[in-house]
């Protein structure tokens, strides 16, 4: 697990001035993985007190454009946020309970699938997400009118 001396060296990393905000979000984003802003917001309150929806938002913002943290949003979801990066994994989501999985690249190096007709465009990299049922909600299965 990362320390706070690890988060703010990945922000000098990032060309990123250290402040208290931003490694509170980092850490968060670490120790939550794929959390919603709302998650987030609550964990950096936790650890810094008050700070405000806005202040969360403009550091993950400039977290995920320094490439930091990655920004998801699978169909009908909020945006979630996880410290994996670089490594072009895809993601399983459960349609009963919204449960979230990394998938490891699906076939060989980044970007794991090669296109039928890449159209002149070069690609580095692939978005694939995996719809089914979670192990629990696939030995538990909610009554479809309960949905």
């Amino acid at each position: 697990m990362p320390t706070t001396s690890d988060f703010e060296r990945m922000l000098r990393g990032a060309a990123l001035r250290v402040t208290r905000p931003r490694v509170a979000v980092l850490a968060a984003v670490h120790d939550n993985p794929h959390a919603d802003t709302d998650s987030i917001i609550g964990a950096v309150r936790d650890s810094l007190g008050k700070v405000s929806h806005q202040a969360v938002y403009d550091v993950l913002s400039a977290l995920t454009d320094a490439g930091l943290v990655r920004r998801i949003q699978p169909r009908g979801t909020v945006a979630r946020y996880e410290s994996r990066v670089g490594d072009n994994h895809h993601h399983a989501v459960c349609r009963s309970c919204g449960a979230i999985a990394d998938v490891d690249c699906v076939v060989g190096t980044a970007p794991c699938l090669t296109e039928s007709d890449d159209n002149g465009f070069v690609i580095d990299e692939a978005e694939v997400i995996f719809w089914g049922l979670c192990p629990d909600c696939s030995t538990h299965p909610v009554p479809e009118h309960a949905v």
